[in-house]
């Protein structure tokens, strides 16, 4: 039985979906909780939360994504950093999970990535679990309802967490798969119930899609100044920077918190929603996002609650670290409206550095930028996965490997196309740690990077006077405004200068050591500025 609205010329039946149950087409929230409830998928949490858990997989499983390798892909896709699997598996995988949902129930979404309708991708998700049509209808962008009744998907994302693959028959790894076919535009999910591969298979979409266009796909949170979306602002970051929180500053208007384009207009979200950690939440530190646990339709992952009085407990993290909280972006008091800015003035990289050695903010040349945009370093600190007991360095490409289906330097060529054309400012922001490394110096004042922020952003930070650093080559404010000035410098704020030194020293050879595998692809600018 067909429940809901939908184009009636593109039901399930008219993509082969044949022989299911009840197929539930668009519904809204209200009804997606009470579905999901009635399935016993979650409970009902304060304010009308939806409160649930992933199971055994608490967050994505990218050993487990697969590229299907066609000829229309072949030359384009970085096969170094994205599994192939034969098109003759991926039918197999097809057919089969098309008859393992035969008699199921599943939950329709008719949504779209990108808020720019130039630039907006199509997409359908048949989901067996009703609450993660919810969710992906909190994240992506919805429709108005009249234009559904002409939606007409591109792309269709098949999410079946019951269905177990075959690694022999299938050509994947595990029980669990995620699979992207180009050319018959459709993903696969099989054995997983964490939501985010739905929301990060259609970043990895968007990011092989509109390179192809000349529009930049970014890993990155973005604002703008408050009556002026022309004076926006980008920042890149890796999980643990800063960039959900640095991004939602009060004094400007928020963009989106995740995943952008800059097309020839400006920047716009790719989604209508934020996916946020809720590990160690504060009312105190951060309560938009607070507030929104216990909003209505808010979903609630992976939280420990008690089961009588409902209240989360965001300090309890024995379920997963990884426990977050998605909610709408007009839940945020100062989100923008149309999630569109203009062309950035300033473009942030942020990194937390568990060595000690960056420092606080630095200018950039278009020719660093692309080096740390490449190089996409942060450091994993001991405590935060077994067996770590001293900082480990992180290298994510263009700050989200996992989800960058062409070369590394596609995207950084036209980052800096855009930076130069537009003329936007760099600049790389250390939220990490000074006086010491990961358990001897101290994490960075937030309100000194707020501070060093907010001297970029509104331009008087160009005034400064700077110094060259030694290590990196890039320029760092000698004094700025409200920060302690030694902050400025981290060789003085270490109290063993030799042991600085050795510590810099290692980290410029860790630098050199994972560039150099770009040396053959970048221009001579870049190749200059390489350090090491």
């Amino acid at each position: 039985m067909s429940i809901g609205r939908v184009n009636p010329a593109k039901k399930l039946e008219d993509q082969g979906i044949t022989g299911l149950g009840n197929v539930y087409y668009n519904l809204l929230e209200p009804a997606l909780i009470e579905l999901a409830l009635k399935n016993g998928e979650g409970t009902l949490g304060k304010g009308g939360a939806f409160y649930c858990s992933t199971g055994k997989h608490t967050g994505r499983s990218p050993k487990d994504k697969f590229v299907v390798r066609t000829a229309s892909v072949e030359d384009t896709i970085w096969w170094e950093n994205n599994k192939p699997m034969d098109p003759a598996k991926f039918d197999v995988l097809h057919a089969d999970m098309l008859a393992h949902m035969k008699g199921k129930d599943f939950v329709v979404e008719d949504l779209y990535g990108g808020a720019d309708p130039a630039h907006r991708l199509d997409v359908r998700l048949v989901a067996e679990l009703a609450w993660h049509g919810l969710f992906l209808r909190t994240m992506l962008r919805r429709p108005a309802r009249e234009e559904l009744d002409t939606f007409n998907p591109e792309w269709t994302i098949i999410n079946c967490p019951s269905f177990k693959a075959d690694p022999e028959r299938h050509g994947c790894r595990t029980e669990t798969v995620i699979a992207l076919n180009f050319d018959k535009k459709l993903i696969l999910i099989g054995n997983t119930a964490y939501a985010g591969e739905n929301k990060k298979g259609v970043f990895t979409l968007l990011n092989y899609i509109l390179p192809g266009k000349g529009v930049m796909a970014m890993h990155c949170s973005a604002n703008h100044a408050i009556d002026n979306p022309d004076d926006s602002a980008v920042f890149f970051g890796l999980s643990g920077t800063g960039k959900t929180t640095l991004s939602a500053d009060p004094s400007r208007v928020l963009i989106g918190d995740d995943e952008h384009g800059w097309s020839e207009k400006g920047i716009f979200n790719f989604e209508g929603g934020c996916y946020a950690k809720t590990i160690n939440l504060s009312k105190e530190a951060e309560p938009d996002i607070y507030n929104t646990c216990s909003m209505f339709g808010t979903v609630v992952e992976n939280m420990v609650f008690d089961p009588e009085t409902l209240e989360l407990d965001f300090f309890d993290s024995s379920l997963t670290e990884n426990m977050r909280c998605a909610y709408p972006l007009h839940y945020i008091g100062n989100a923008s409206d149309t999630a569109l800015g203009g062309h950035p003035k300033n473009v942030i990289m942020l990194t937390c550095d568990a060595y000690g050695v960056l420092p606080p903010i630095a200018r950039l040349t278009p020719a660093q930028a692309m080096y740390h945009f490449l190089s996409g370093f942060t450091s994993k600190t001991p405590g935060t996965e077994v067996g770590i007991v001293e900082p480990v360095p992180t290298f994510s490409t263009c700050f989200g490997a996992p989800f960058m289906p062409r070369r590394p330097e596609v995207y950084g060529k036209l980052l800096a196309a855009k930076i130069a054309e537009h003329g936007a400012s760099c600049w790389l922001v250390n939220t990490g740690w000074s006086g010491g490394a990961f358990g001897v110096g101290k994490r960075m004042p937030i309100k000194a990077t707020r501070a060093l922020l907010t001297a970029a952003l509104d331009g008087s930070l160009h005034n400064a006077e700077f110094r060259k650093d030694p290590n990196f080559g890039f320029e760092v404010p000698v004094a700025v405004h409200d920060v302690d000035s030694k902050l400025l410098n981290p060789r003085e704020t270490w109290a063993d200068k030799a042991a600085f030194d050795a510590q810099a020293a290692k980290l410029v050879k860790m630098f050199s050591d994972n560039f150099a595998q770009y040396l053959p692809y970048v221009d001579e600018d870049v190749k200059a500025v390489a350090i090491g």
